[in-house]
Formats: structure tokens, C-alpha cells, sequence
């Protein structure tokens, strides 16, 4: 039955380490149909969730090479698995739901789509934000952060800039979604930052967006700054970042999962916390009022004061300071959490986490 490709897909989904987890209402289900075709559900299946290229996959599948490549490159160009490319060479796998699938949709997305995304929300960020590690990392602006502080590499965002060969920019698909559900949100769409190592054939295809010089994505990052968003990376790995939104709270489901449902482990907050000095700050209440988002800071007594608890040690606050009382500082040293090595000991970490067992096959 076509119903039955579905739960097999959710299902196959959920015992990936990020989650995906079955909703009362089935809507999970419904979010699958709108995305694969009964055809490409029982395709995705079939990958396993670390890269093949096509030969190594036609040959698994007993198909030809030319006809396993067109479908999957027709399956990777609708969002529906990852590909990436290395050596030239491309290779794909079934990815998660998030980070991947659902990001995948920034250009297919409609309305039925975002409506039934945000049905589920409350019940997959509660599984994938309620269990180490945390899928994402705030990253902090540079600026504010004491010069003497010396800044490890998953701490510097324009290091992860600069080091990379090749950069895409696309829009943003939590405000594209919100927006699509009756929330305006003022802060521009085409925001999202992906790089690699690798520089980019002309042959490679994308899922829309466009390619941009380095000297672009920096300047994307100094706009990001200036207005406000938060940095981060994915995934929450000290090495091997390939993304980087610049977040509302208002639109952004890391943000948002934290703010309203209190799911904690959606978004690793930096090892930074920020301090106001109270001898110089003005009360102009910029920090409190347009700039934190996550509510950490509060006015006392004619000053402000940050809630380091609360702080996720973004810095956002510190560079709209008008008298420059605001820093970032380390987090006493018990405090601090070094994120996983890679991506293969964070997904090692998450699964022992959510008790399920790590299967590549």
C-alpha cells in the first residue's frame, strides 16, 4: 500500500540519530507525501545514510549505472537526499529530516507544506532538542570577545569563512516557512551561508541560491551582525562545518524551540557568556529590548544585567552597545563544553544519547 512506503520512510528516519519522531496526528506522514512520490519514498530506502556514489549503489541495487545517476541526481535536485561532492566526484545518502530534508525544501516549499511543518514542530524539536549533542552551535560575533581571549577554531566564525574554497548562499527556510503561515518577518531571506573545501565544478548542481566570492559570504556575516542574528553552525562539531544560518527569534525553529518549548538541546550555546559593565552603560535598554533572543537580559536599578544561564553567548547584544559596556567573556572552565571531534562522533554521541543503535546499512 502507498500509505505503508511512508511509515517505512518515518520509521527509517527516526532511527537516524537527529530523529523523527511519530506525531499523534500522523503529520509526519503527511509531510512525507507532499515531499516524495510513493516512487521516491521506497528509492530513499534504499540509500544507506553515508555516501555511495552511483556505481557502488547501481551495482548494491542490481540497476544501470546511467539510470541509478539520473534518478538520484533527479531525488538530490528536489531535496529529497544529500549529495556531495568530492574529488570531483558526487555521492549521495539518505539524509535526516533535520538538518537535511526539511532544509532541502527552502525553493519547493508552499503554504500546505509550512502548515503541516509547523504541526509538527512542537513534537520533533522536542526529541531532537531533548537529547545530546546539540544539533547546531551558536557561533559568537568576533568583535566584543577580549582580545586576550585566545578563540578556538568552532568559536570564530569568520575563521570558517576564510579557510573554506567555495560558498553558496540561499534563503532562509524558517522565515520562507513563517511567512508562508502569516508571520512577516523584516530580516532578509537570502541569509544562509554553506562552504566547503572543495572548489565547485560548473557542473554541480545546487538547490537553488547562487555561488558567491569569499569576500560576499564576509560581507554577509558583517550585515547578519549588524542586524542582529545569531550565527550558527552546523553541525556541533569542532571540524567539518558546512553551514551557517544567521537566526531570528523570531522565525528560527533552534530559537524558537528554546524560547517556547524549552527544548535545550536544539542549539549549543557558545563557551562565552556576556558581562554589562554597569559603571558605563546607559540603560538605553537596546540589549534587553531589540537585540537578545532568548530573553537573558533585564533591567536593576537603573542598569542591566545578563541572566548568564540564560545568555547562549552570541554576542549580538554586545555589538549594538552604544557605550561599549558590553563584552563577551569565558565561561568559568566547568562551565565550558567542548563539542564532538566530527560529525561521526556526534552522531555516535546522539545516538548512544537517544539509546538507539548507529546503523550505516
Amino acid at each position: 500500500m502507498t500509505d505503508d512506503v511512508y511509515k517505512r520512510l518515518a520509521k527509517r528516519l527516526d532511527e537516524l540519530p537527529n530523529g523523527f519522531p511519530p506525531a499523534d496526528s500522523g503529520v509526519e506522514l503527511k509531510i512525507l507525501q507532499k515531499i516524495f512520490s510513493p516512487e521516491d519514498a521506497e528509492t530513499a530506502l534504499l540509500l544507506k545514510a553515508f555516501p555511495e556514489n552511483a556505481e557502488t549503489i547501481a551495482k548494491r541495487l542490481e540497476r544501470s549505472v546511467a539510470d541509478m545517476g539520473a534518478t538520484l541526481d533527479a531525488m538530490a535536485q528536489k531535496g529529497q537526499i544529500g549529495c556531495v561532492t568530492w574529488g570531483g566526484r558526487r555521492f549521495y545518502l539518505l539524509m535526516p529530516f533535520v538538518v537535511g530534508i526539511y532544509e532541502f525544501q527552502m525553493y519547493r516549499i508552499d503554504r500546505e507544506l509550512a502548515e503541516l511543518c509547523e504541526q509538527y514542530w512542537p513534537t520533533l524539536q522536542r526529541t531532537v532538542g531533548g537529547f545530546e549533542p546539540a544539533l547546531a552551535r551558536v557561533v559568537p560575533v568576533n568583535a566584543p570577545i577580549d582580545n586576550k581571549t585566545e578563540i578556538v577554531a568552532y568559536d570564530d566564525v569568520k575563521r570558517m569563512i576564510v579557510d573554506a574554497q567555495s560558498f553558496h548562499v540561499h534563503e532562509c527556510i524558517c522565515r520562507k516557512e513563517r511567512k508562508l503561515t502569516g508571520h512577516d518577518c523584516a530580516q532578509p531571506l537570502e541569509v544562509c551561508l554553506s562552504f566547503s573545501s572543495e572548489v565547485r565544478s560548473p557542473g554541480d548542481f545546487s538547490l537553488g541560491g547562487r555561488d558567491i566570492p569569499k569576500a560576499e559570504a564576509l560581507a554577509i556575516l558583517d550585515d547578519a551582525e549588524r542586524r542582529g542574528l545569531v550565527h550558527s553552525a552546523f553541525y556541533n562539531t569542532q571540524t567539518g562545518h558546512f553551514g551557517l544560518c544567521n537566526c531570528c527569534p523570531c522565525c528560527c525553529g533552534l530559537l524558537r524551540g528554546i524560547r517556547e518549548l524549552g527544548a535545550p538541546h536544539l542549539l549549543a550555546r557558545s563557551n562565552y557568556a556576556a558581562q554589562i559593565d554597569a559603571a558605563t552603560c546607559s540603560a538605553c535598554g537596546v540589549c534587553a529590548v531589540d537585540r537578545c533572543p532568548v530573553g537573558a537580559i533585564c533591567e536593576d536599578n537603573g542598569s542591566y544585567l545578563v541572566d548568564a544561564d540564560r545568555c547562549i553567548g552570541c554576542g549580538v547584544c554586545a555589538s549594538a552597545c552604544p557605550t561599549e559596556s558590553i563584552t563577551l567573556v569565558p565561561r568559568p572552565e566547568s562551565e565550558r563544553k567542548k563539542p564532538p571531534e566530527n560529525l561521526l562522533v556526534w552522531l555516535y554521541q546522539r545516538a548512544q544519547s537517544r539509546g538507539i543503535e548507529l546503523k550505516f546499512d
